[in-house]
């Protein structure tokens, strides 16, 4: 097992990782106080699914909960909860990752039970078709079976019947070409209802590797005993090696790309997107989140400020900004919400907003871009939760724990003129798909 140390910002110790020869990485953080973090993070998301299982990352995710040979569906959850533990999941395009948030519990017997419980989910789901539901014609009214399926799909439905989640989808599948991640995660109903055990099963056992598992424990603990716990649980015997990634990023797109769809609402929703760079650029990735902070996010910002307190006409309800990093591009978003009357004017305005980023950048402006920032990331230190994702996240989207140590030098390196470079070339507006979701006629 390989071992290094690496300083993470705001902890009393470096961070421990460790590497085993199957591949499977343990990261130890330490945090005083009573609180222990378990998670393990999978890179497995929308990014390995195609046209005909899409949604199947997600559906696992619920599924991994249904019990193991040790231990029946809603044990764990029950056995947990009991000792004061939040346990829960996500899923997103680049990873799915499992946690557990809880008191350590006298001589750390709460702290144990949650690692012994969480490996064996991890390892040993047992998914059995009955918690499944059985496969179905989902345009069958009849049908009114209440099990993971039914549960996944009627969330599938209630989101992709808001508006955001529309305009969102129509931004999203435009930008990419070709790359997974223009899928929604969530999947689709005809996919989900049709999905088999079988094929649930061939998923875990190709994605749920050891290469492809980082376990995170974050706490107050004696490294060497929950080293050897955590080691004894992931017990993963013999498995496959995952398939190696070769997908290409997207480029973006070459000129302006605008759609507009319809829906049963009585006020307009709009998206501007643009792509980015990857998460382990963190210079631009940086710059991009100042940009985000500058333009629309919060009640100072430019988009705020210009285009709805000191605006004569009422057009927007509202409007912001913000950058989302991947690990093979990040997203770049302005959304809003207006008045149908204005709809030309809307877009116009928020072209000249995106457009003056490119000369007109303030050091007031820059610092107080710096000072979030700096303030957002140290606040990603003080929850043993808090560290658990942050960590999650560099060692999964990002490849690299040690980047976490230059994020606050580089946001004190950066300059008006830098972010002003940084407008120009990923905010073109050549390249921007512009989505429109309007009231139906």
């Amino acid at each position: 097992m390989k071992k290094s140390l690496i300083k993470y910002p705001f902890l009393t110790q470096e961070v421990e990782v460790y590497e085993r020869d199957n591949g499977h990485k343990i990261i130890l953080a330490h945090k005083e106080g009573g609180m222990v973090n378990i998670s393990s993070w999978v890179k497995t998301g929308s990014i390995n699914e195609n046209d005909k299982n899409n949604g199947i990352s997600h559906f696992l995710e619920h599924l991994m909960f249904k019990g193991t040979h040790k231990h029946k569906a809603g044990e764990f959850d029950k056995i947990l909860e009991a000792r004061g533990a939040i346990v829960n999941a996500a899923t997103w395009k680049d990873y799915t990752f499992y946690y557990v948030t809880l008191p350590k519990g006298e001589n750390n017997e709460n702290f144990y039970k949650a690692i012994e419980l969480h490996a064996d989910m991890m390892i040993d789901p047992v998914i059995p078709d009955y918690e499944m539901g059985a496969p179905f014609d989902v345009n069958d009214k009849n049908v009114t079976d209440k099990r993971e399926r039914h549960v996944v799909i009627e969330e599938i439905r209630m989101r992709k019947d808001q508006p955001w989640t529309k305009v969102y989808n129509a931004t999203n599948h435009a930008m990419y070409t070709s790359h997974p991640y223009k899928r929604d995660v969530i999947g689709t109903p005809e996919i989900i209802s049709q999905v088999t055990q079988e094929e649930i099963m061939n998923y875990y056992r190709t994605f749920y590797s050891p290469e492809n598992v980082t376990t995170i424990v974050v706490g107050d603990f004696d490294s060497e005993d929950v080293l050897k716990r955590v080691t004894e649980g992931f017990d993963w015997g013999e498995r496959p090696h995952p398939p190696q990634r070769n997908i290409k990023p997207d480029e973006p797109v070459k000129e302006t790309v605008y759609i507009e769809n319809e829906a049963n609402i009585n006020s307009s929703f709009m998206m501007f997107g643009f792509l980015g760079v990857p998460a382990k650029d963190l210079k631009n990735s940086i710059a991009l989140e100042m940009l985000a902070v500058i333009l629309g996010e919060g009640a100072s910002s430019r988009l705020y400020n210009n285009l709805i307190e000191n605006q004569p006409e009422h057009i927007f309800n509202m409007i912001d900004a913000a950058n989302y990093s991947f690990r093979d591009g990040s997203n770049f978003f302005v959304q809003a919400n207006f008045n149908p009357e204005y709809k030309e004017k809307a877009i116009e305005l928020i072209k000249e907003e995106l457009k003056k980023l490119e000369t007109e950048i303030t050091e007031r402006e820059l610092n107080k871009a710096k000072k979030k920032l700096k303030s957002r990331f140290a606040c990603e230190a003080e929850t043993v939760s808090d560290i658990g994702e942050a960590i999650g996240y560099y060692m999964t989207v990002c490849d690299d724990l040690a980047l976490a140590e230059n994020y606050m030098p580089i946001c004190d390196s950066m300059t008006t003129e830098y972010l002003q470079e940084a407008a120009k070339k990923y905010l073109d507006l050549n390249h921007a798909v512009i989505s429109v979701l309007s009231p139906a006629k």
